[in-house]
């Protein structure tokens, strides 16, 4: 079963991390990539760029509209994500509690089953 690990920050948490804090987050994901690798359950990783720096594109009358910046006015944003195979749900949250932003107030971690991948639905 696929599963989207996704990680939802919140800018104003990250800034007021130590650079310590900062640091360990990221020795943190790597070491939860790493163990991913051997275990045979990553399919890919991706981290994004600052909200600030989002498009968001619509089409009015036939034609695109691009505006700049994030699409919802929010604290959080969607920061990276996990797209991993594992054997059940309940794994995937095992692995989800793994990822250093679960422990930190104010950053979300998200687990939703992939339904539709490759022109196939999930079982």
């Amino acid at each position: 079963m696929q599963f989207l690990i996704s990680m939802h920050i919140n800018p104003a948490v990250l800034d007021a991390l130590t650079d310590e804090e900062k640091a360990a987050i990221g020795d943190g994901h790597g070491r939860f990539i790493e163990a991913l690798k051997r275990s045979g359950e990553l399919i890919t990783t991706q981290a994004l760029v600052d909200p600030s720096q989002a498009a968001v594109v619509s089409v009015r009358n036939g034609q695109p509209v691009v505006t700049d910046g994030p699409f919802l006015e929010a604290k959080e944003y969607l920061g990276g994500f996990y797209l991993i195979d594992c054997e059940n749900r309940e794994r995937a949250i095992e692995l989800a509690a793994r990822i250093p932003d679960a422990a930190i107030e104010g950053l979300g971690v998200e687990v939703r089953q992939v339904m539709f991948a490759d022109g196939q639905l999930e079982a």
